[in-house]
C-alpha cells in the first residue's frame, strides 16, 4: 500500500483510439513472470525498422487475451500497414479496435512501471466512474523513447467505458 501512495500519476486524459494493427514478438505471462517482459523487449529491439509494413517509429506493448487468473499475452511491437508480407513464424500480431481509452503518462524509470500500473488498476479505476473493458491495453512509447536515458514519453492506454 505504501508503494501506491508514493507513485505520482497525473489524472488521465481520454481519447478515442483508432484501428491499429500491431506486430512484434510476444509471449504468455502471468503476474509472477511479468518481470521477464523487459527481456522480450531486448529481443525485439533489433527488429525495429525491419518489420514488413512497419508504420512510424512509435513502439507498443500490448497486453491482451487475459484469462481471468492473472495470465495474459504480451506483444512488444510496432504498428504495421498490412499482414501480407509479415512472416507468421517470426512475428505475432493483433488487431486493436477503436475504443475509448483513459491515457496515463508514466513518469520516471521503467522500474517503477509496476507501481504506476498498480495505482491505475487498484486506486484510480475503482474510484473513477469508469470500468475497464476486456480489450487490449496499450503501452505507447514515443519514437524518441530511450529506456536507458529515461527520455521520451510512455503512455498507458486503458480501455474504459462509463459505469452504468
Amino acid at each position: 500500500m505504501d508503494e501506491q501512495k508514493r507513485v505520482e500519476v497525473a489524472e488521465p486524459r481520454f481519447e478515442h483510439g483508432h484501428f491499429l494493427l500491431i506486430a512484434g514478438l510476444g509471449d504468455r505471462f502471468t503476474q509472477e513472470t511479468a518481470h521477464k517482459i523487459p527481456a522480450l523487449w531486448e529481443k525485439f529491439l533489433p527488429h525495429l525498422g525491419k518489420i514488413p509494413g512497419q508504420k512510424g517509429e512509435v513502439t507498443y506493448g500490448v497486453c491482451c487475451n487475459f484469462d481471468g487468473k492473472g495470465g495474459f499475452d504480451y506483444i512488444a511491437g510496432v504498428e504495421i500497414t498490412k499482414l501480407d508480407e509479415l512472416p507468421q513464424d517470426v512475428y505475432r500480431w493483433i488487431e486493436v479496435l477503436p475504443r475509448q481509452y483513459a491515457v496515463f503518462e508514466h513518469q520516471g524509470s521503467l522500474e517503477h512501471l509496476p507501481q504506476t500500473l498498480q495505482y491505475i488498476y487498484k486506486t484510480w479505476l475503482p474510484k473513477s466512474h469508469y470500468v475497464e473493458l476486456n480489450a487490449p491495453e496499450l503501452e505507447r512509447y514515443s519514437a524518441d523513447f530511450n529506456p536507458t536515458l529515461k527520455t521520451g514519453k510512455l503512455e498507458i492506454c486503458v480501455p474504459v467505458e462509463t459505469r452504468d
